[in-house]
Protein backbone atom coordinates (compact mmCIF):
# COMPACT_ATOMS: atom_id res chain seq x y z
CA UNK A 1 0.00 0.00 0.00
CA UNK A 2 1.37 3.37 -1.02
CA UNK A 3 0.37 5.03 2.23
CA UNK A 4 1.71 2.52 3.76
CA UNK A 5 5.21 3.46 2.70
CA UNK A 6 4.90 6.93 3.05
CA UNK A 7 4.06 6.43 6.80
CA UNK A 8 7.14 3.87 6.73
CA UNK A 9 9.38 6.52 5.74
CA UNK A 10 8.09 9.34 8.00
CA UNK A 11 8.75 7.19 10.80
CA UNK A 12 12.34 6.38 9.55
CA UNK A 13 12.84 9.88 8.72
CA UNK A 14 11.84 11.04 12.19
CA UNK A 15 13.62 8.04 13.78
CA UNK A 16 10.57 6.89 15.28
CA UNK A 17 10.98 3.65 16.63
CA UNK A 18 8.72 1.65 19.60
CA UNK A 19 7.45 -1.06 20.35
CA UNK A 20 4.07 -2.64 18.69
CA UNK A 21 2.59 -2.22 22.08
CA UNK A 22 2.99 1.54 22.27
CA UNK A 23 1.81 1.92 18.40
CA UNK A 24 -1.63 0.58 19.80
CA UNK A 25 -1.80 2.48 22.18
CA UNK A 26 -1.74 5.28 19.37
CA UNK A 27 -4.20 3.21 17.77
CA UNK A 28 -6.37 3.64 20.69
CA UNK A 29 -5.73 6.89 21.58
CA UNK A 30 -6.56 8.37 18.17
CA UNK A 31 -10.24 6.53 18.03
CA UNK A 32 -10.66 7.62 21.71
CA UNK A 33 -10.14 11.29 19.81
CA UNK A 34 -12.52 10.28 16.99
CA UNK A 35 -15.02 9.19 19.77
CA UNK A 36 -14.63 12.17 21.92
CA UNK A 37 -15.54 14.48 19.28
CA UNK A 38 -18.50 12.21 18.08
CA UNK A 39 -19.90 12.60 21.47
CA UNK A 40 -19.57 16.16 21.46
CA UNK A 41 -20.70 16.92 18.39
CA UNK A 42 -23.71 14.95 19.03
CA UNK A 43 -24.17 16.16 22.38
CA UNK A 44 -23.63 12.20 23.37
CA UNK A 45 -26.19 10.98 21.41
CA UNK A 46 -29.15 12.86 21.32
CA UNK A 47 -28.54 14.70 18.25
CA UNK A 48 -27.35 12.57 15.54
CA UNK A 49 -27.55 15.08 12.82
CA UNK A 50 -25.29 17.32 14.32
CA UNK A 51 -22.54 14.56 13.76
CA UNK A 52 -19.15 15.64 12.91
CA UNK A 53 -15.92 14.33 12.86
CA UNK A 54 -12.65 16.56 11.78
CA UNK A 55 -10.59 15.24 8.57
CA UNK A 56 -7.56 15.63 10.12
CA UNK A 57 -8.52 13.44 13.21
CA UNK A 58 -9.67 10.39 10.82
CA UNK A 59 -6.09 10.52 9.10
CA UNK A 60 -4.40 10.35 12.60
CA UNK A 61 -5.71 6.93 13.53
CA UNK A 62 -4.81 6.02 9.76
CA UNK A 63 -1.73 7.02 10.39
CA UNK A 64 -1.59 5.24 13.79
CA UNK A 65 -2.84 2.13 12.17
CA UNK A 66 -0.66 1.89 9.24
CA UNK A 67 2.20 2.54 11.42
CA UNK A 68 1.23 -0.62 13.67
CA UNK A 69 1.09 -2.07 10.72
CA UNK A 70 4.48 -1.22 9.27
CA UNK A 71 5.90 -2.40 12.79
CA UNK A 72 4.05 -5.43 13.23
CA UNK A 73 5.18 -6.18 9.12
CA UNK A 74 1.42 -6.75 8.10
CA UNK A 75 0.66 -5.74 4.39
CA UNK A 76 -2.30 -3.33 5.30
CA UNK A 77 -3.48 -3.69 1.40
CA UNK A 78 -3.09 -7.14 1.70
CA UNK A 79 -5.36 -7.52 5.70
CA UNK A 80 -7.38 -5.07 3.97
CA UNK A 81 -8.30 -6.92 1.04
CA UNK A 82 -8.57 -9.97 3.42
CA UNK A 83 -11.11 -7.99 5.50
CA UNK A 84 -13.65 -6.94 2.21
CA UNK A 85 -13.67 -10.48 1.00
CA UNK A 86 -14.77 -11.71 4.57
CA UNK A 87 -17.49 -8.86 4.94
CA UNK A 88 -18.66 -9.75 1.09
CA UNK A 89 -18.91 -13.50 1.94
CA UNK A 90 -20.82 -12.02 5.00
CA UNK A 91 -23.34 -9.70 3.01
CA UNK A 92 -23.85 -12.16 0.51
CA UNK A 93 -25.17 -15.28 3.15
CA UNK A 94 -27.19 -12.66 5.17
CA UNK A 95 -27.68 -9.95 3.82
CA UNK A 96 -25.78 -7.65 5.96
CA UNK A 97 -22.40 -7.28 6.46
CA UNK A 98 -21.22 -7.40 10.08
CA UNK A 99 -18.14 -8.43 11.79
CA UNK A 100 -16.98 -11.23 14.05
CA UNK A 101 -14.84 -13.99 13.27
Amino acid sequence: MKRQQQVADILRHSDIDTPPAYRLLDVVTELGDIAAEINETTGYGTDSTALSVREDELGDALFALLALCEQLDVDADAALSTALAKYEGRSGTSGTPTSGD
